[in-house]
């Protein structure tokens, strides 16, 4: 996808990945050496006392106040940012996404016809929103760019499509333009140079997933709810969204244990479900429900598709949890892993149990970043 490229022009050696998520801001600094990607630099900010809220709680505060927040993480020493050129991440709740099919034509006419069948499924005026599309590739047919050096006929909208012009899946997305300009506000108080927006999910799966054709389920658990998405060849074939997050374990073990939230967040952090047998049995409670949502969205999946999802990935802020995948694999009768998308760059060696621990929280500024190298190409 390429929501919404070529903003800025400027060329540079190191490109940024900003994620701006309900509880935190992460950014990752990277750039290009014998061909690989390097990592310079990372940090993290949580957004909670920015929002008169504790670490770890899900705030909603206006963009001035956000990009206050980015700008103090890009000047703490111990992050050490060197570029403002970069990516930013659009939350998947504040996009629609849907497919269409259309006649295998040019580009150019695909084009032309795109908007007029996205009206159907757009509860808006096409004026208000940003669209993007994208081909979905088939493995039986030519990619779009031979199609366009051939011959095809040219169709007509206004007639029926002849039953002999081969179809293409189209996939559409759209966002509102007021979701833009906030954080197009975001980005001019930053000081940023940001040449594309993205839609989170495109960057987390550019991060971690290594299965480009099987169904895979990602689950990316956030402070104040969990997304789950089982993704086949690239695209969103379901979507679910469980109104509890990271946030609600914190609170859970707060009551449970009678600690404050500050303290019932340290102890969720530092020892998680490899703590005692009581701070484990508490923060199983919480999952229980997590899980028995995320397994019911892949079991619907399942039996629409008749296919088989063949990995769960956990990521997002909560899947940093200590002792997570292990209880995850009890719950689900597929392969279970924690996202890794620091293994997709090249990394100091003594950071590298570090990195893979705290590798989920960064899963979408990884893949804003990587996409940012290759636009600088």
């Amino acid at each position: 996808m390429s929501l919404f490229g070529n903003l800025f022009k400027t060329r540079g050696t190191s490109v940024l990945g900003v994620d701006i998520g309900s509880s935190a801001i992460k950014i990752v600094q990277i750039r290009k050496k014998n061909g690989q990607a390097v990592l310079e630099t990372y940090g993290e900010l949580s957004l909670g006392p920015y929002g008169n809220a504790v670490i770890g709680q899900a705030v909603q505060i206006p963009p001035e106040k956000i990009a206050e927040a980015l700008s103090d993480l890009m000047k703490e020493k111990e992050v050490n940012v060197t570029t403002r050129v970069s990516g930013l991440s659009i939350p998947f709740a504040s996009s629609l996404m849907t497919e269409i099919e259309l006649p295998a034509v040019s580009l150019k006419q695909l084009g032309t016809m795109v908007p007029i069948e996205a009206r159907k499924y757009i509860p808006v005026p096409i004026s208000e929103v940003q669209l993007d599309w994208s081909v979905i590739p088939k493995t039986d047919m030519k990619p779009v760019a031979e199609a366009e050096k051939g011959p095809p006929a040219l169709v007509d909208p206004g007639k029926p499509v002849p039953v002999n012009i081969p179809k293409l899946d189209i996939l559409v997305v759209a966002i509102h333009n007021d979701t833009i300009s906030k954080y197009q506000t975001i980005v001019t108080r930053a000081e940023l140079q940001a040449k594309f927006f993205e839609i989170e999910l495109f960057s987390t799966m550019r991060a971690i997933v290594d299965e480009p054709l099987r169904p895979v389920m990602i689950m990316d658990i956030g402070a104040a709810s969990t997304k789950i998405y089982v993704v086949e060849r690239g695209i969103v074939k379901a979507s679910h969204t469980v109104n509890r997050g990271a946030q609600d374990i914190t609170k859970t073990i707060s009551q449970s244990l009678g600690l404050t939230v500050e303290k019932a967040e340290v102890a969720k952090r530092e020892f998680g479900l490899t703590g005692d047998k009581q701070l484990a049995d508490v923060i199983k409670l919480s999952l229980d429900y997590i899980f028995s949502e995320a397994n019911r969205a892949l079991l619907s999946y399942e039996k629409k598709s008749n296919r088989a999802v063949g990995k769960v990935y956990l990521i997002g802020g909560g899947a940093a949890l200590k002792g997570l995948v292990d209880v995850a694999k009890e719950n689900f009768k597929t392969e279970v892993v924690a996202g890794d998308p620091f293994g997709k760059l090249s990394t100091p060696a003594f950071l590298t149990q570090v990195l893979r621990e705290t590798g989920p929280e960064f899963a979408v500024a990884i893949g804003l970043a990587l996409r940012m190298l290759v636009e600088m190409e």
